[in-house]
C-alpha cells in the first residue's frame, strides 16, 4: 500500500473513532442527565455514606435493586406501582453509596436498617429484584423486626446459575465501554442479554421500549458494585440457612428466565417456612408482559397479616 493510502487509511480510522468517542460520550452525558431527574439524599452510617431516592406516600416500601442498578434504577422497577412510600437505596459501590473495605451482604442488610433508623421508619415491606435477593434476605434474616413482608421477585437464590464467583475475565466485560459498545454495535444481543429472554420470544413494541428504558438505565456502570456483587455478594446466598426466616415471604419467578434459575427459586420457597411460590409462564428476567400479574400479588401479598409466615410455621 502507498503511503498515501496509509495515510488516507489512517485518517479515516481516525475519523471514525472520534465519531465513536463523542457518541459514547453524548450518551453517557445523557445518562448522568437522567439521573439529575430524580431527587436523591444520603445519611451516614458506619459502613460510610448509603444514598437513597423515594416516590409517593403511605406505607413504605424498601426497594432493593439487582446488579448494574441504582437507587433510580430501584425506583424505575417499581414504577407501575402506587399508593405506597418506596424507599430505594443504592447498595454498596453503586452510584453515590459507599464500598466498605469489609463488605458483605450482612453488612448491606444492617445498612439497610441503618437507613430505616434515619428515616424513623419501624418495619416495612421489602421488594428485591435478581441480585438484590442476598442482602434482602439478610434482612429478613438479621433484622426480622423491621420486615412486614418479604417479596423476591426473580431472585438470585441458593444453586441459581447467578449465585456462583465469576471468573476474573468477568471484569473485562462488566464496565462501562464494553457494555455501551454492546449495547450499541449488537444491541439485539443486549437485550437478549439484559432481559434473559429465550431467542423465541418476541417482544411487542411496548416490551421494546421498556427494555430499552431499562438497558439506559444502566448507565452510567459502577464498577465496585458490579464487582461486589459478581464475585462476593451473589455467591453469599448458597450459605444461606432459608429455613430460618420468619417473615411472610413471596417468591416470584418466570419459567423461562435464563439468568436467575426459575427451580432455585422453587426450592428457595419450599425451605423457608410459610413462603409462597408464584411461577410465571413466561417473561425472562425482566418479567416481561406480567406487570399487572406481579402488581396483583404484591398487593394481596402485602394487605395479609405481618405474622402469616409465623402462623404457617406454628401450624
Amino acid at each position: 500500500m502507498k503511503p498515501a493510502a496509509w495515510a488516507g487509511l489512517a485518517t479515516g480510522v481516525a475519523i471514525a473513532a472520534h465519531g465513536v468517542y463523542r457518541r459514547y460520550r453524548c450518551d453517557m452525558n445523557a445518562a448522568r442527565a437522567r439521573l439529575t431527574t430524580v431527587d436523591r439524599h444520603a445519611i451516614s452510617t458506619r459502613w460510610g455514606v448509603v444514598e437513597y431516592a423515594e416516590r409517593g406516600s403511605g406505607d413504605p416500601v424498601l426497594v432493593v435493586h439487582g446488579i448494574f442498578h441504582n437507587c433510580v434504577g430501584g425506583l424505575l422497577s417499581v414504577r407501575d406501582f402506587s399508593d405506597r412510600r418506596f424507599i430505594a437505596p443504592s447498595r454498596f459501590g453503586y452510584l453515590g453509596s459507599s464500598m466498605p473495605v469489609d463488605a458483605t451482604p450482612e453488612h448491606q442488610a444492617d445498612a439497610f436498617a441503618s437507613l430505616l433508623d434515619a428515616l424513623d421508619i419501624g418495619q416495612v415491606d421489602v421488594i428485591c429484584e435478581s441480585a438484590g435477593a442476598t442482602s434482602a434476605l439478610q434482612l429478613a434474616l438479621h433484622h426480622p423486626e423491621r420486615v412486614k413482608h418479604l417479596a423476591v421477585l426473580v431472585g438470585n437464590l441458593p444453586g441459581s446459575p447467578t449465585a456462583v464467583v465469576q471468573p476474573s475475565a468477568a471484569k473485562l466485560f462488566n464496565r462501562q465501554l464494553p457494555l455501551w459498545v454492546l449495547r450499541t454495535v449488537a444491541p439485539s444481543t443486549m437485550v437478549r442479554l439484559v432481559a434473559g429472554l429465550p431467542k423465541e420470544f418476541v417482544l411487542s413494541s411496548e416490551d421494546a421500549r421498556f427494555v430499552t428504558e431499562f438497558i439506559d438505565s444502566l448507565f452510567p456502570v459502577s464498577p465496585e458494585g458490579v464487582d461486589f456483587d459478581a464475585f462476593v455478594s451473589n455467591a453469599a446466598v448458597n450459605d444461606y440457612d432459608l429455613e430460618r426466616i420468619r417473615v411472610p415471604t413471596l417468591i416470584v419467578h418466570t419459567k423461562d428466565d435464563q439468568l436467575a434459575s426459575h427451580d432455585a427459586s422453587q426450592r428457595a420457597a419450599q425451605r423457608i417456612p410459610g413462603a409462597r411460590f408464584v411461577s410465571l409462564e413466561s417473561g425472562g428476567h425482566l418479567m416481561i408482559g406480567q406487570t399487572k400479574m406481579v402488581r396483583d400479588e404484591l398487593s394481596r401479598f402485602f394487605a395479609e397479616p405481618p405474622n402469616r409466615g409465623v402462623e404457617r410455621v406454628a401450624s
